[in-house]
């Protein structure tokens, strides 16, 4: 989901600079690139050429990149080759039966603005969040079945529709800002946002599939990454990791904790296995509207706000194994790794409590 000045600790920012020659963007939830500075630590000294100089620890940053570095050439010759992601034929959008209740920004091609009002609930709207988000981890556990080789990521759309609509919903993706299917289909090197088309899963492909159902006016979002078949060792454990991230994350969540201590436990976990941590793509408040306040930042910040308990947000990190800047296809929705380097993404749905967080869209193992 985009970051509007600034989407990700502000509001829902707009796409990026003309300048860069990206095509337009309409990313759900995505974020100005953001630059933060790390405090240094105590000063050591390092003896070099027989000349004493005082030298600072490593931040942070630093010491991510070096590991990095480090695990690039190690994977050079571990990972599997494979083909570049390409596009595949996009079929016409699924119909929705009329007697299911729509979101408002249905019927209009326009990206909706991200609301400042956080999610906050009564008795009854937390009755109704734990409905959309049970049916929305439901339907991803469904959709991780029919991953294997050979089946399009088209017929994943096509499935979840049905489940979605059999079960009352709407699929929130349909017609967000002209998003063209019910649900995102994010393979190998795409961050996010990517469109189910023609495109067979390859054996040894990872794909992410974020699902968001509408229910009784209220929207519940959640996704994961599934292994297509035979994935490599080095792959296999980003998809791990990512996942553990979001634990992490969710782990220091409850009212009057800092939204700044989920980017924090994410990046320090990624770190220590030299992945990336992709800035743009942000979580966000989700409930009666798809997407408010707070922007969720998932790498280190020092952006203010504190949790509220009966509140509901998302957490969506997503780690890569290079490069974390992306670049746009130009239907404006699918983001890819600038490098080609493999991304995977976990989401959750959760609510906060006086003691904790409770995850509303608990999926299977």
């Amino acid at each position: 989901m985009p970051l509007r000045s600034p989407f990700s600790g502000s509001r829902l920012a707009t796409p990026l600079s003309s300048s860069l020659r990206d095509p337009p963007v309409r990313s759900f939830l995505f974020g100005q690139p953001l630059r933060t500075s790390f405090s240094s630590g105590q000063g050591i000294s390092v003896v070099f050429k027989r000349v004493v100089i005082k030298s600072r620890k490593l931040s942070g940053l630093e010491e991510a990149m070096r590991i990095r570095r480090l695990r690039e050439r190690q994977n050079t010759v571990k990972e599997r080759k494979r083909l570049s992601l390409r596009r595949g034929k996009v079929s016409a959008p699924l119909p929705v039966p009329e007697h299911i209740l729509r979101p408002p920004y249905v019927g209009s091609n326009l990206l909706p603005e991200i609301s400042s009002e956080y999610q906050v609930h009564d008795d009854e709207g937390i009755i109704h969040m734990k409905a959309s988000c049970e049916l929305a981890a439901r339907v991803l556990d469904f959709a991780g079945t029919l991953v294997r080789p050979s089946v399009t990521t088209n017929e994943i759309d096509k499935a979840v529709h049905e489940m979605i609509v059999q079960a009352g919903a709407y699929p929130s993706p349909l017609g967000y800002g002209g998003f063209p299917k019910s649900v995102c289909t994010s393979v190998n090197e795409c961050m996010c946002h990517g469109i189910p088309d023609s495109r067979q899963l390859q054996d040894g492909d990872i794909i992410n599939i974020d699902v968001t159902v509408y229910l009784n006016g209220y929207h519940g979002d959640t996704s994961k990454t599934f292994l297509c078949g035979i994935v490599d060792e080095p792959t296999k454990q980003l998809v791990k990791v990512t996942k553990e991230c979001l634990e992490r994350a969710i782990s220091v969540c409850k009212d009057g904790a800092s939204f700044k201590k989920i980017g924090k436990k994410i990046s320090d976990h990624a770190e220590r296995y030299g992945y990336g941590v992709v800035e743009r793509f942000v979580g966000h408040g989700v409930g009666k509207v798809f997407h408010s306040e707070p922007i969720i930042l998932h790498h280190r910040n020092n952006n203010p706000g504190f949790m509220i308990e009966g509140q509901t947000f998302t957490i969506e990190p997503i780690l890569t194994m290079g490069s974390i800047e992306c670049i746009m296809w130009d239907d404006g929705w699918t983001a890819l790794t600038a490098d080609g380097s493999s991304a995977a993404q976990f989401e959750h749905t959760i609510l906060i409590t006086r003691t904790g967080a409770e995850v509303l869209t608990k999926y299977k193992d």
